[in-house]
């Protein structure tokens, strides 16, 4: 049903939803969860709640509410939960956010994270489809988290990859989100579970431009190539392969293991910006984390083009 209100629905694919309560305010709502990724659960709380909180960053908005999604076995270990639910609520405070209830249900297999209400300026929202032709491509967060994941699941991850992976995944878009907020920031989604191209597709198809990637600006986590070259390679990487490359051009000289993790399957990934070329300097000084990976260009045979 129609409803004037409904200022970003579902259509464009974009990280949340954004409803119009008065000409200056509206809410930005989402809601994320998955299994644990982690062995620790007071980190698999805090990377669940940063993860959660990402969306609201991405659509322009502030996080103010958080309501915790929790599956957990009824005979699991109490101690475990509660860490679970600290990590998660310290993430949350450390956002400005507050906890203010939640839903639980006993299930064999543990599943935590968020529903976030956020608000905006209706004036100020940021979507997958503001891209422009000219604008600049930057990334604020290095990406691989998905291929150390594997890796440390065959056993082959070094300790002080896994800890910069988690680190990472830790980090908050907050600063991000600040940095572009006052900028002529066209177009922005977070890196999560579709893997670059798989955002940057959403972004591109919803902007009707084409995004050129330069595979070899694009950071890494320490550790990420060794370990796609290696074949630690989710099956998310795959599936976002096989869903993603048929809008993707890709230039021969790019190595197979780099090309593997542009569709990696991130957690709690950065933000993907579109922004005019004069505000890039600005952002990157802001957000000394972020870097750029491209340009958008007008609209070509495929959406996406790397080199």
């Amino acid at each position: 049903m129609y409803n004037p209100n409904v200022l970003v629905g579902y259509e464009t694919a974009d990280d949340a939803g954004v409803y119009r309560l008065t000409p200056e305010c509206a809410l930005v709502q989402t809601v994320d969860f998955f299994t644990p990724i982690v062995d620790d659960p007071y980190t698999f709380g805090a990377i669940a709640a940063a993860n959660s909180l990402s969306d609201v960053y991405a659509m322009g908005g502030l996080p103010v509410t958080a309501l915790s999604i929790c599956a957990y076995p009824g005979d699991g270990d109490i101690d475990d939960l509660r860490d679970i639910l600290k990590g998660g609520a310290e993430k949350i405070h450390e956002a400005g956010c507050v906890v203010i209830g939640g839903h639980s249900i006993s299930d064999a297999e543990i599943k935590f994270g968020y529903s976030i209400t956020g608000t905006v300026h209706p004036d100020r929202v940021l979507t997958n489809a503001g891209a422009r032709a000219g604008d600049w491509l930057v990334l604020t967060k290095p990406i691989g988290t998905g291929v150390i994941s594997t890796a440390l699941k065959k056993g082959i991850a070094r300790e002080s990859d896994v800890e910069a992976s988690i680190a990472s995944m830790m980090a908050l878009n907050r600063t991000a989100a600040e940095a572009v907020r006052d900028l002529d920031t066209r177009g922005c989604t977070d890196v999560t579970g579709f893997g670059l191209l798989g955002h940057a597709r959403e972004m591109a198809i919803a902007s009707d431009v084409t995004l050129e990637i330069d595979a070899a600006r694009v950071r890494l986590l320490p550790g990420a190539i060794e370990y796609s070259a290696a074949g630690a390679r989710p099956g998310g990487l795959k599936n976002n392969r096989e869903f993603v490359s048929e809008c993707v051009s890709l230039d021969a000289a790019v190595p197979d293991e780099i090309e593997a993790l542009l569709y990696d399957p991130q957690t709690s990934g950065g933000l993907l910006v579109a922004i005019a070329e004069r505000d890039v300097s600005t952002l990157l000084e802001r957000c000394t984390e972020a870097f750029v990976i491209g340009r958008v260009v007008t609209r070509r045979q495929k959406p996406i083009h790397i080199t």
